[in-house]
């Protein structure tokens, strides 16, 4: 190999001129306005107003159905889960009857939520746990909750929260993630760093409210793909960058018929 070609090509050093430059860049929106406590009482004052209507979309009647419920919505509509889960607990009732199910059983009844042969091991394994260990009820401490098979973090703030009144936590799951950094509440994609970030920022009371707002926002404006910026009550209040274009987006329209 030529000596020339070997040698490593030096990267050519930035001038004065685009260093001064890269310093005077302003940071991005959602870094520039730092979230405080303040700004996060007005999003949900708003949220709270415009969707008073707002609550956990699972149908349950016990802290028991709960925890199956939530175990059920991974990768699933809430709407999905509550058509299977009438069945299912008329059939299994209790943790005691759920734990002795036949895994074949389960499978059939939820096989419409997807992924039901691990599911089914979830909820009959926590179910089992719950009569071994906790006399069949479920336990009203984070640390507990989370020892079960199929339960996270998300899911034990869910039951304890909507279940049992009790703020552990924020539970964080896609539309809170999306609507949140979408407001400028928080950052990031990991589930854990942004509960801390809203927890820091929104009092204990609110806590499972501030679940239900922004997943009922999420759902029902700040959609992921068409959210209706135009008609966001928060519109005045967001820092999400590209808020503007969608809400002076013309209407798409509809596709001539075929002749």
């Amino acid at each position: 190999m030529d000596a020339l070609h070997s040698r490593a090509v030096p990267k050519p050093r930035p001038s004065p001129r685009s260093v001064r430059k890269a310093r005077k860049r302003p940071p991005p929106a959602a870094l520039a306005k730092k979230a405080t406590p303040a700004f996060a009482a007005r999003v949900l004052d708003i949220l709270e107003s415009t969707h008073p209507e707002a609550r956990c979309a699972l149908n349950y009647r016990n802290a028991f159905e709960l925890v199956v419920a939530t175990i059920l919505s991974a990768q699933c509509t809430d709407e999905r889960v509550n058509q299977v889960t009438p069945e299912l607990f008329r059939r299994f009732p209790t943790a005691s009857t759920l734990a002795n199910a036949s895994p074949a059983e389960v499978e059939e009844i939820i096989r419409s939520t997807g992924f039901f042969r691990a599911k089914t091991r979830s909820v009959i394994g926590c179910a089992r746990a719950l009569a071994a260990h906790h006399g069949g009820e479920v336990p009203r401490r984070l640390e507990d909750l989370i020892r079960l098979p199929g339960i996270g973090r998300k899911t034990a703030n869910v039951v304890l929260g909507h279940a049992f009144d009790i703020a552990e936590g924020i539970a964080v799951d896609t539309h809170v993630l999306r609507v949140g950094a979408r407001l400028g509440l928080s950052h990031g994609d990991d589930a854990v760093r942004v509960e801390s970030q809203l927890m820091a920022l929104i009092p204990r009371d609110r806590w499972t409210r501030t679940t239900d707002l922004l997943i009922f926002h999420g759902r029902k404006i700040c959609d992921a793909r068409k959210p209706a910026c135009a008609s966001c009550p928060v519109f005045s209040l967001c820092r999400w960058e590209s808020r503007q274009a969608y809400a002076t987006a013309a209407p798409t329209k509809p596709p001539r018929a075929a002749r």
